[in-house]
């Protein structure tokens, strides 16, 4: 095994980072804009909520069971033809997008709908005695009251998806992820494969620590 870091190439491990920052960050971006209203709708049409919906409640949940249940590897190959369909590729950075999305969205709206039935339904019932509109006591009870929990899932799901960032160099979607089946495993330079596993490590830590602060800022105390 080489362990003296001799063929590492550091500019091609920076465009690595910042690929997968890439993916990392539009990635993200678009679960949360998917999987908070799909996870607030699956609260609201629960049993027993605003919107109590049994059929419609039964079937969203089917879906975002299956598609939680699907191993991130198998889901991205299974989705190559709609992520060609919807950004024209299904290598590099931009192929790796929707399948990331596909596979956290669902797993993040879970997280949304679980802080969202921590409310205190009293708080619920008492915007509703006050005249509050379905929309107003979203924007205005459940979005507030559930903000800590929500930033929680917003941390455990990034986290995630720099995991799935890593999986996704498996059919050639990029970043540290690619930089570690090339040449950590495919040509046996193993101190490729730790610099990017440590990389991938400090993003993890930076990440977690970050969500754990701004938890404990938006606490309720």
């Amino acid at each position: 095994m080489d362990w003296t870091f001799e063929n590492v190439d550091w500019a091609e491990i920076g465009v690595g980072t910042m690929d997968t920052l890439t993916m990392l960050g539009f990635s993200t971006l678009f679960t949360v804009l998917i999987g908070l209203p799909l996870g607030i709708i699956l609260f609201l049409t629960s049993r027993g909520q605003l919107l109590q919906n049994r059929s419609f409640y039964t079937i969203a949940s089917f879906v975002v069971n299956v598609l939680r249940s699907v191993p991130f590897i198998i889901l991205m190959i299974l989705l190559i033809p709609v992520t060609k369909m919807i950004v024209g590729t299904s290598l590099g950075v931009l192929g790796a997008i929707p399948p990331l999305v596909f596979g956290a969205a669902p797993f993040f709206a879970r997280l949304v709908e679980t802080s969202l039935r921590e409310i205190d339904k009293g708080v619920i019932e008492a915007a509703q005695s006050m005249g509050a509109s379905n929309w107003q006591i979203v924007w205005n009870v459940l979005l507030p009251e559930s903000r800590s929990g929500l930033i929680a899932g917003i941390t455990i799901t990034t986290v995630t998806l720099v995991s799935y960032t890593a999986m996704s160099g498996v059919i050639g979607g990029g970043g540290l992820g690619d930089l570690a089946i090339r040449y950590g495993y495919q040509r046996f330079q193993t101190d490729v494969m730790i610099v990017t596993v440590v990389i991938l490590l400090v993003m993890v830590q930076i990440l977690q620590s970050l969500g754990d602060r701004l938890v404990l800022k938006f606490s309720r105390k």
